[in-house]
């Protein structure tokens, strides 16, 4: 019982709880948030946040962060309208850009293939939980596709499998 609610409370914090865009600061969003998995420096000063939530979370979230130092929004990243944006091409780091880090132990390379997969978790729109690959050429370090399937199609878990947004 006590690690459940230590796991909620974590969770409530971890995104982004209380923090409201124009009024928040940068200091606050990590004073909540904790520190980002990564970062980019915007030549205006402005910054974005990755806050990727691991191997069992199904939300990511990007923090943007003005040129001024205040919360601009929070957005979770692990939604089709972000997954919609990847396309054939695109570079990693404008992957990471849209959807942050994917869990380290789920990234596979496929010799015969020459094929790099990233993979992230997700819930997906009928609360079940998913998950999103992209798949790289691993010579150009392109996208190549992308793929989706929840993890019931995949045999991880049973037909009671659900999650919660």
């Amino acid at each position: 019982m006590i690690l459940a609610v230590l796991l909620l409370a974590g969770c409530a914090a971890y995104s982004s709880n209380g923090l409201k865009p124009g009024e928040a600061r940068l200091e606050d969003v990590l004073r909540v948030m904790g520190q980002p998995a990564m970062r980019w420096q915007e030549s205006d000063g402005a910054l974005q946040l990755a806050y990727p939530r691991g191997q069992t979370g199904v939300h990511s979230y990007m923090a943007f962060i003005g040129a001024d130092g205040g919360l601009q929004r929070i957005e979770n990243v692990m939604e089709r309208s972000a997954f919609a944006r990847i396309q054939a091409g695109m570079n990693k780091e404008q992957v990471l850009r849209i959807l942050g880090p994917s869990w380290p132990g789920w990234t596979v390379y496929f010799k015969a293939r020459d094929e790099l997969v990233w993979e992230w978790r997700y819930c997906d729109e009928w609360n079940e939980p998913a998950r999103f690959d992209v798949l790289f050429d691993a010579s150009t370090e392109k996208v190549r596709s992308t793929l989706s399937q929840t993890e019931s199609q995949m045999g991880l878990c049973d037909q009671s499998c659900w999650c919660s947004r």
